[in-house]
Order: C-alpha cells, then sequence, then structure tokens
C-alpha cells in the first residue's frame, strides 16, 4: 500500500507543495493574519514544516528525529489562532495543493485531514 508521502511524489514534490504554501502565505494579502505570527525569514518554518509533513504523510519521520514528538497543538498555543487563522491557512495549503498539480483525489483527501488538524489548532473563541 503506497502512503500519501508515497502519493503524492515524495521529498520533490512535498518541498514543491511546502514552498508554494509559504509563497502564498507571503505574498495574498488575504493571508496577513497567519502571516504576521510567522517570522519574518520563513526558512526555518518551511523547514519544519517539510520535516513534519514528510512524517505525517508516512514518509521519513524527519521531525520527529530531529525535534521529538510534534506536539502539534502545545507548540502553537503561543499563537493566538482561531477561525480567521484556520481559514487563512487552509486557503493557503488548498491553493498550494493546486498549483503544484497533485491529483485531485488525493487533494481531496489531504484537504480533509489538514482541515481535522487546523481546526484541532485554534486556541481562541470562535
Amino acid at each position: 500500500m503506497h502512503t500519501h508521502y508515497d502519493r503524492l511524489g515524495g521529498e520533490e514534490k512535498l518541498r514543491q507543495l511546502v514552498d508554494r504554501f509559504y509563497d502564498l502565505m507571503d505574498s495574498e494579502p488575504e493571508s496577513y493574519g497567519i502571516r504576521k505570527l510567522h517570522p519574518q525569514d520563513l526558512s526555518g518554518s518551511r523547514q519544519k514544516l517539510f520535516m513534519f509533513l514528510s512524517g505525517w504523510l508516512g514518509g521519513p519521520p524527519l521531525y520527529v528525529e530531529a525535534y521529538g514528538h510534534p506536539m502539534l497543538r502545545a507548540r502553537h498555543l503561543p499563537f493566538a489562532i482561531g477561525n480567521a487563522e484556520r481559514d487563512q491557512w487552509m486557503s493557503c495549503m488548498v491553493r498550494a495543493l493546486r498549483d503544484v498539480g497533485i491529483d485531485e483525489r488525493l487533494a481531496k483527501e489531504l484537504e480533509q485531514a489538514f482541515t481535522k488538524t487546523a481546526d484541532h489548532m485554534r486556541n481562541q473563541p470562535a
């Protein structure tokens, strides 16, 4: 059985996805809310998301090997994340999935999984 990582296209396609995601976040005015939660230099954020998604999608567990358990919610608690931030993050990721040419069926599966995770990151009242 192929993992989401394999179906996506492995390391190269994952890197394209992460880069497109951050390029959109950095350039789209409607993403300002989540962009301001990140450092000016996005290179560390890009690398950490790439490493996390590699393992999350069933590929090499790069993030866990480097940093231990992701503890996503705990790591995001210092940042005010409400519905607007969740929706901005999802908008960038859905567009990135489309822009880098992810298979439509896989893109829908990933969108559902990302939605659950992004919703779980909210720590502000609705």
